[in-house]
């Protein structure tokens, strides 16, 4: 192997762990940045995944990078800044970090959108309006979900596409796992409370992974989740902390008033910030949803607009965890066989 082996990426969620140790594992000098305390990234706030509730702290311990000579990790690194130079790249944060590497991989993640923005549902406001990230704090708690007065809920609204496919919220994309997520999470709230009534306000319904429709008739067979396709328009609070939901049955043609103890808005995903800031000093580019845009996004879908900076995951678009994982071995392979190409060279 050459000297050009130092490999730095940003990002120690699942895709930068993953990736991190299958290039340790063959021999690379491999820097693993993450801006946060622990790694991990945004499957720390979850409890079970879809489709088979398995645990999410399983996959978390499995991706979990091992003690390596060939591996260094730095949490609280922010990196802000990549430039080229001599064939190098030079990372930086905001203080006086430097990273220097041959090849980067960006495993940025992604962000949620803020539901405080969809002003008209309330969050933030009516303390029994939550969001699916808030549900599965509770769910990991093992607690179960009651109202803001600490009651067995009667009746909860689960409502699709918060923050996505929605021209106002300035996203316009399908953030992929919302709907399966929905699915996954009506059910639980039945295993919770066996007398609770489960809604499904949906767009569209967009299952597209293996046993997800499985998933979604089990929903309706065995735990009498309800599905209705509307759009919502507003939800107010009743002097009792209640809610009620103003919708339009878009199968049936005719407004919809609902009441609900609680709502759950399944709020979707967003390019991270960071982003932005790493394509500043060099070519890399973003695409229309200010995602990392790709090369080719049929055969070259890991690679960057730049030469030398590689992706993983959902910094190329809203993935599933078992998509994240594919991309980043797909990634670290591309790794591989970049430096492999470079010794047949020389």
């Amino acid at each position: 192997m050459t000297e050009k082996r130092n490999i730095a990426i940003i990002g120690a969620g699942i895709a930068g762990q993953e990736a991190a140790s299958v290039l340790a594992g063959l021999g690379y000098k491999v820097t693993l940045l993450e801006k946060q305390e622990r790694m991990g990234g945004m499957l720390n706030k979850w409890s079970k995944l879809f489709p088979d509730f398995s645990s999410s702290q399983q996959i978390l311990d499995t991706v979990q990078v091992s003690a390596n000579k060939n591996l260094s990790v730095i949490c609280n690194a922010d990196i802000s800044s990549i430039t080229k130079e001599n064939g190098r790249f030079e990372l930086s944060d905001n203080s006086s970090l430097k990273v220097y590497a041959d090849l980067v991989l960006l495993a940025t993640g992604y962000n949620l959108f803020d539901a405080t923005l969809k002003e008209e549902y309330g969050y933030g406001v009516f303390e029994n309006v939550i969001t699916s990230v808030d549900f599965e704090k509770v769910h990991k708690s093992g607690k179960k979900l009651t109202t803001l007065l600490g009651k067995e809920p009667r009746r909860v609204a689960i409502i699709h596409c918060v923050g996505s496919r929605d021209a106002k919220s300035g996203n316009t994309y399908c953030s992929k796992v919302c709907c399966i997520t929905g699915v996954k999470q009506a059910i639980e709230v039945t295993r919770m409370w066996p007398d609770c009534e489960v809604f499904n306000f949906y767009m569209d319904l967009r299952l597209y992974g293996s046993k997800y429709d499985s998933l979604y008739l089990e929903a309706q067979k065995h735990h009498k989740v309800q599905f209705i396709r509307g759009r919502l328009s507003e939800i107010s609070e009743r002097q009792d902390k209640g809610l009620q939901l103003k919708a339009e049955d878009t199968l049936q043609g005719r407004p919809l008033r609902m009441n609900a103890d609680i709502v759950i808005l399944l709020v979707g995903m967003e390019a991270c910030e960071q982003n932005a800031d790493l394509c500043r000093n060099n070519t890399l580019d973003l695409d229309e949803n200010r995602f990392f845009k790709s090369k080719n996004i049929h055969y070259a879908r890991n690679i960057s607009t730049q030469p030398g900076i590689f992706m993983a995951g959902s910094c190329i678009c809203p993935m599933s965890v078992n998509e994240t994982l594919e991309s980043s071995r797909s990634a670290a392979f591309l790794v591989d066989k970049s430096f492999r190409s470079v010794q047949v060279e020389e």
